[in-house]
């Protein structure tokens, strides 16, 4: 099983970008996680310029998207809300609307951390709504991790048992899911 996965953070020491590699490390022996690296250059959402022939990183972002069997979304919050460039992701994924949309029918998953108490959940809950309106099929996955960087060792790795246990029970989730799906 192939996954995409995405983290709505920029920042070159990002924890959830940390989370993110510590999922594709967890599950490794069943799926390859390949992580999209190029957020920063995606362009905003713009309805004038996607056409059919739209800027080459959406191009780039809806092939990928269509070749894995699923997406796993790893994101922040900022200011109680998602983060805007990982909106991008589901307003460019989410087009041409229906069933020729890259992310209709694919199946999806998300992950929040923070450094805060709440663990970026209203982020989560706002992006599992973006994608479920966007035709994803979201798996019953919601993992909201708080006080993330006490979770994480200086060199960025994840190191607490519980939240390794709660990232690899999440992560097999969206592979059950994904799997069901495409026997179905």
């Amino acid at each position: 099983m192939h996954i995409l996965g995405f983290s709505g953070s920029l920042r070159e020491g990002s924890h959830n970008t940390a989370v993110l590699r510590a999922a594709g490390r967890l599950f490794s022996d069943v799926a390859q996680l390949d992580i999209y690296s190029d957020l920063e250059s995606l362009p905003p959402y713009n309805q004038d310029r996607d056409t059919d022939e739209p800027p080459a990183a959406v191009a780039e972002l809806r092939r990928l998207i269509a070749e894995a069997d699923a997406v796993l979304f790893v994101t922040p919050e900022y200011n109680g809300a998602l983060p805007g460039q990982i909106k991008q992701v589901v307003d460019w994924g989410s087009r041409p609307y229906g069933p020729n949309a890259p992310l209709y029918g694919k199946p999806a998953a998300v992950i929040s951390a923070s450094v805060t108490d709440y663990g970026a959940m209203w982020a989560n809950e706002q992006l599992r709504k973006a994608l479920g309106l966007a035709g994803a099929r979201v798996a019953d996955v919601e993992l909201a991790i708080p006080r993330i960087a006490e979770r994480l060792n200086p060199a960025g790795e994840l190191t607490d048992p519980e939240t390794e246990g709660l990232v690899r029970e999440a992560v097999n989730k969206l592979v059950n899911y994904s799997e069901a799906l495409i026997a179905s």
